[in-house]
């Protein structure tokens, strides 16, 4: 049996780290283009872990998108649809932590809010209690 409450605290964080990313890309400036990043990376990786769960497979503790991709795709293999998705927000995990890391530009940023929104419909339309 799926347990919803689980499920839908997986979820529940993955929002907050979307809707963190969306305030302050609306909100703040300069943009905080580093953090926004990071949290888009976040939440993919929470909606991923939901989706798991959800199945009855307790997640890796993993931040690379792409390994949990590759569980996903073992249950349905239209997951394979997000392979660009995960691999262009796996670079946003752990280097958006450390100064002079990355260069993100506001492309870059724009790119990153509408992967992780992907992501998210994504997984949703797949959930069904």
């Amino acid at each position: 049996m799926v347990d919803k409450k689980l499920v839908d605290e997986w979820f529940d964080k993955a929002n907050m780290d979307f809707n963190l990313a969306i305030h302050a890309h609306e909100t703040m400036r300069p943009i905080p283009d580093e953090p926004i990043c990071f949290h888009c990376q976040q939440s993919a990786e929470k909606d991923l872990k939901g989706f798991l769960i959800f199945n009855g497979i307790f997640p890796p503790k993993v931040h690379n998108l792409l390994d949990l991709l590759k569980i996903c795709m073992e249950i349905n293999a239209d997951f394979a649809k997000l392979k660009i998705e995960c691999n262009n927000l796996n670079r946003y995990s752990i280097m958006p932590r450390y100064p002079n890391e990355l260069d993100i530009t506001d492309g870059d940023v724009l790119l990153a809010l509408s992967y992780a929104k992907s992501i998210k419909d994504f997984v949703k339309s797949r959930i069904f209690f």
